[in-house]
């Protein structure tokens, strides 16, 4: 399983990029083999307000719909468009092209509540 060194991870499975004072979010490689082949994302909405762990976007496979959480608090400033027309970017390329929303943090100091990869590789090992 594909766990990046360089970003940081939620127990739901999201993916934590940090760009300055915003986070790019997306779902882990671990994610993206369980829910199998993604059919739709529904994308959050710009300018929103999220609170940490909230329930802000949505991935339906073949198998399952899957909530997609804030990872921390913050504003939706990005979507990844390209989604909707090929949404099967998050199997492909989970950690590039198959990114899915841009968060602009609200407290910096949030991002220490996330895990690195190792503790990340823990979660999925149970």
């Amino acid at each position: 399983m594909n766990v990046p060194e360089d970003l940081l991870y939620t127990e739901t499975h999201e993916w934590i990029r940090r760009e300055g004072d915003k986070v790019r979010v997306g779902i882990t490689d671990h994610a993206q083999s369980e829910l199998t082949d993604v059919v739709y994302v529904e994308l959050p909405k710009m300018d929103r307000q999220a609170n940490a762990k909230e329930a802000i976007a949505v991935v339906e496979s073949v198998k399952a719909a899957s909530d997609i959480y804030a990872p921390v608090k913050g504003t939706v400033v990005e979507v990844n468009k390209a989604l909707e027309a090929d949404p099967g970017l998050i199997n492909r390329e989970p950690y590039g092209q198959g990114w899915i929303f841009v968060l602009k943090i609200d407290n910096p100091d949030d991002l220490k509540q996330l895990k690195d990869a190792a503790a990340y590789r823990a979660v999925i090992r149970g």
